[in-house]
């Protein structure tokens, strides 16, 4: 059976997500809340990997059990069990929003469509404290209509190699669609949404990175659209710090609707 998780996190309080050597990530204190119930610990499978300081409001996990592990624990065989008992077990800053059952071909990252990020960014002479850790504090002037047209440059299907860090190692193909692209401001709150089909490691950082280098008039807009059309590696790219990024949510198809 295939238990499927919406799960919510302050990202200030782990070490991202994937698990490593010596724990604190978010995969991991899942993992060990689950092996309390279970008895023994389960790989557990997100949607994808967030780095240190990026917040989730609406990551997607499934985990499965063993014909013998759901006879054992019993009562916990309900889907709906699951989410106040981790909850139970979890620190605050990791919240299971709703458990339930997944069909027994679902994967929470392989039957994914798309993603939404939000990238928060507050552009004034003081950050309100209630945003430290949750927004890229600017001080400086930004060109506000400039930066709307580089989100629109940035919408469409790009093959966006030249934003893309190269530490890990790269998929068959580096292009994407981005399907949308929103700028919201008020006042110095400036937040900038994209949806898309998939995203490369720190994609998103490194966009928002770009486009405000050009915002700030440290880099012509000319040279910003000739990175996104390059299709290759970049030197020295800007990247907006991960405290600002928000996993908004994953989209999956109609067919994977939770039971």
């Amino acid at each position: 059976m295939k238990i499927r998780l919406l799960v919510a996190y302050d990202g200030t309080a782990f070490r991202g997500w994937q698990s490593q050597q010596g724990g604190g990530t978010v995969q991991d204190t899942l993992e060990s809340a689950i092996a309390v119930i279970v008895g023994e610990r389960l790989t557990i499978h997100g949607s994808g990997r967030t780095d240190s300081g990026v917040h989730g409001l609406g990551q997607t996990v499934h985990f499965e059990l063993t014909s013998a592990q759901v006879t054992r624990i019993g009562r916990m065989s309900d889907p709906a069990r699951w989410m106040p008992a981790l909850n139970a077990a979890l620190p605050p800053e990791l919240r299971v929003l709703k458990s339930s059952k997944a069909k027994n071909d679902f994967h929470a990252r392989f039957s994914a469509s798309g993603k939404i990020y939000r990238y928060e960014i507050w552009n004034g002479p003081v950050l309100p404290p209630h945003l430290h850790h949750r927004a890229w504090h600017l001080h400086g002037e930004l060109e506000r209509t400039l930066l709307g047209k580089l989100v629109r440059m940035v919408e469409g299907r790009h093959d966006f190699r030249g934003f893309c860090a190269g530490s890990r190692s790269l998929p068959e193909s580096t292009v994407r669609t981005i399907r949308r692209v929103t700028l919201r401001e008020r006042g110095p709150a400036i937040s900038i949404t994209v949806e898309g089909d998939g995203f490369l490691y720190r994609m998103v950082r490194m966009l928002v990175g770009g486009m405000v280098r050009v915002a700030q008039g440290k880099e012509s807009p000319d040279l910003f659209a000739k990175r996104l059309a390059a299709g290759k590696p970049w030197p020295t790219p800007a990247m907006a710090p991960a405290e600002g990024l928000y996993l908004v949510k994953v989209h999956y198809s109609k067919r994977d609707k939770t039971r």
